[in-house]
């Protein structure tokens, strides 16, 4: 039985177990949040928004889940880049808000490091990247150019220039910084993660082998009445069978398949209990081991290693996997 090799999962291969059901929800929540905001400017604070901008950008939205919701099925997971296409258009979605609602003088600003954040936990680096690369062009687009925020008397409210410049250079280290924590941080858990699984599947990998063990030795046991029978009774059929040549050869081919059986069955039991752990060994420790079960049927076995002059004799170490002791057991046998 050869060991499974366990491999970490990649960034990919986790990106694709984000389903499309919880991108719909936080969408949904995105949205309430952005409508709540618009209200609240409008109606308490009394500023002139550009509500059919505002409007436009929070119906793509809408538009966007709905059909995410009536033509997918709830439980798709979404891959690597249907992943970043939704978090590149939730980006653009919210900047174009920020564009008409203030730019970088609206404190909303700060919900862009959301879809950055979303792809440096979930996505692989180079979506990280991308996404990392493009929040920063929008923020200094947004320090620039957006629509201004008009107050209830018409007045312009913004912040001073050296503010503007602050919430910018703010925003750009959040971004890399926030990005390369979470990063680095979400790293290490799938590395615990992954530890832990490939833990986990050699423990039961070890339960199994030891469940086998004990079916084999229950084998053993089961076998050994009907074994010791059939050889007892060989031997007695080749004692009196002395005159006849033929027949003796039958017994004492039937007596030396059962004491072959024998030595499979604890052949079996031996294998269950090996110290899985130590997978190389000397070459001389491993042709030992295949040629053990032959030696204890009263075969004479000998090894010779003689190097070259001026060489060590320092043997190589080769793996002790189970088709290379299968194969020179055979070689033994053969010989």
């Amino acid at each position: 039985m050869t060991q499974a090799t366990i491999k970490p999962l990649g960034d990919r291969t986790r990106a694709n177990w984000i389903r499309l059901r919880t991108m719909i929800v936080l969408r949904w929540v995105a949205i309430a949040g952005q409508l709540i905001a618009i209200t609240v400017a409008q109606r308490l604070f009394g500023l002139q928004l550009e509500l059919g901008l505002c409007y436009f950008a929070i119906g793509v939205s809408v538009i966007g889940n709905l059909i995410a919701t009536l033509v997918f099925p709830e439980n798709k997971r979404l891959s690597e880049y249907e992943n970043l296409s939704m978090l590149l258009f939730d980006l653009f979605q919210l900047s174009f808000l920020l564009f008409v609602t203030g730019g970088l003088n609206n404190p909303f600003s700060l919900l862009l490091l959301a879809p950055v954040t979303i792809s440096a936990t979930a996505l692989s680096l180079r979506s990280t990247v991308v996404l990392c690369g493009t929040a920063i062009v929008l923020v200094s687009i947004l320090a620039t150019y957006h629509f201004p925020l008009i107050t209830q008397n018409g007045g312009v409210m913004e912040i001073p220039d050296i503010f503007v410049f602050g919430n910018w250079i703010a925003l750009i280290i959040a971004i890399v910084f926030s990005t390369a924590y979470s990063r680095r941080v979400t790293t290490e858990i799938h590395s615990m993660s992954d530890a832990l699984s490939a833990t986990q599947m050699a423990l039961a990998r070890e339960q199994k082998l030891t469940d086998l063990g004990g079916v084999v030795a229950a084998a053993a046991h089961e076998l050994g009445t009907p074994l010791a029978t059939i050889k007892l009774t060989s031997v007695e059929l080749l004692s009196e069978l002395q005159a006849w040549p033929e027949l003796a050869e039958d017994a004492a081919l039937i007596r030396d398949q059962a004491d072959r059986c024998r030595d499979i069955l604890r052949d079996m039991g031996r294998a269950g209990k090996d110290d899985l752990h130590l997978h190389t060994a000397p070459l001389m420790t491993v042709l030992e081991e295949a040629a053990e079960p032959h030696r204890m049927r009263g075969k004479t076995i000998e090894f010779s290693i003689d190097p070259a002059a001026g060489d060590t004799i320092d043997q190589p170490a080769i793996y002790r996997k189970p088709e290379i002791i299968h194969g020179l057991r055979n070689l033994i046998q053969n010989a």
